[in-house]
């Protein structure tokens, strides 16, 4: 039964299609007025067409609904989970095993450089490292000279500025040390090389590789990206109006690519504040690990929503045409050549949650939902005129 309405529905659509195209062109011989042009947001039927299209008016209706809220958004990883590597002094690339995608643990060798200027510093910080330590006794024993009034105090005060000097030096090396990965208190005379390793600063699969053999690498290049995605979470955009309908704890399915496999998530933060272009922002954690979801990948969520009224409409209603929502309103009655005539105005709308045969609407300010008469029956018979005639003056 079904199959004969749908073949009758297309075979009404047709008839009314070819009667608004061909009674556009049909004028009588003694007429020479020239047609009107209408808005193209506007439809204008005869009384007859009107009934072939089935066109029904109804109002908007506040009502609640509960159904999926389906949004998109991206997957992220939090910044303690993002490592870009880099090496603070430069250096020549003098070896690497690494290809993206290898996983890697906290402290494993990514890389070893040389650079003349290591052998330097670490030369600067033993040297440096011996005269503190001929100076730190050097000031004990003439602090104690000094408690005996054997030595004066302008001497001491020399000897007291050398020992600082030289400790300040000592503990500033250290630190340059430390951040090209060598540890001082390993140093010694014997060990000084003009190579050093770079390490993984956490654990996860190695995103990005833009290093090579021999290649010079400047302390500021990026040499590696580090990502660990055992802790995802989900960056989703709302719009501004869903607002009042998430928050935290609520439960998200969502989807990656064109896969059938649905991953969970649960809100954790919800934005607080509407971006310029009037969206939301809604944070959700992904539990576990979840395969083939990697940082970067488009998502597609349905979140659990329930709750206030909402402006709806019957889901036929609403028709879609290049990416858009529209419904079509009355707009006003007139009459040509002496026959009456209809115009419908094809407004944009934003659609929301459908359930139960109704769709949530978001409507253009300003739009009276009191007095509006919207097309409720034949919505698509209207945008298939308005596509194929363009000529909806009769």
């Amino acid at each position: 039964m079904t199959k004969y309405r749908f073949i009758l529905s297309v075979i009404i659509s047709a008839l009314f299609i070819s009667l608004v195209s061909c009674s556009s062109g049909t004028k009588s011989n003694g007429e020479t007025k020239p047609a009107e042009i209408l808005p193209e947001d506007v439809v204008e039927l005869r009384a007859d067409q009107i009934k072939l299209a089935n066109i029904e008016t109804g109002s908007v209706q506040m009502q609640s609904l509960s159904g999926k809220l389906k949004v998109s958004g991206i997957v992220s990883v939090a910044p303690q989970n993002l490592a870009t590597v880099c090496m603070p002094m430069g250096g020549f690339v003098k070896s690497t095993s690494l290809m993206p995608g290898n996983v890697v643990s906290k402290g494993q060798i990514l890389a070893v450089l040389e650079n003349q200027e290591f052998v330097d510093i670490q030369q600067n910080y033993l040297e440096a490292k011996n005269k503190f330590e001929f100076a730190e006794a050097d000031y004990k024993r003439h602090s104690e000279l000094f408690k005996n009034d054997v030595y004066s105090e302008q001497n001491l005060l020399q000897v007291t500025s050398d020992y600082k000097n030289l400790k300040a030096l000592v503990r500033a090396l250290e630190q340059k040390l430390a951040m090209i990965g060598i540890n001082p208190a390993n140093l010694h005379e014997d060990d000084i090389s003009s190579s050093v390793s770079v390490v993984s600063p956490i654990s996860g699969f190695v995103k990005t590789v833009n290093i090579n053999m021999g290649k010079y690498v400047a302390p500021a290049d990026v040499m590696f990206e580090i990502v660990n995605s055992d802790k995802l979470f989900l960056e989703l955009t709302l719009f501004e109006k869903d607002a009042a309908k998430v928050a935290a704890g609520q439960k998200i399915s969502f989807f990656i690519n064109n896969e059938m496999e649905h991953h969970e998530a649960v809100i954790y933060q919800t934005g607080k504040s509407i971006s310029e272009d009037k969206t939301y922002k809604v944070y959700a954690s992904v539990p576990g690990t979840c395969k083939n979801v990697l940082p970067g990948m488009y998502v597609n969520a349905n979140i659990e929503t329930s709750g206030e009224k909402v402006a709806t409409l019957p889901a036929a209603a609403i028709v879609s045409f290049d990416d858009k929502d529209y419904i079509f309103i009355f707009d006003k009655n007139k009459e040509e050549g002496g026959k009456p005539f209809t115009e419908y105005r094809m407004i944009e709308i934003h659609k929301g949650v459908t359930d139960n045969g109704f769709s949530e609407v978001i409507l253009p300010e300003g739009f009276d939902t009191v007095t509006a008469k919207v097309v409720i029956k034949g919505a698509y018979n209207l945008l298939s005129a308005k596509k194929n005639a363009g000529e909806m003056s009769c």
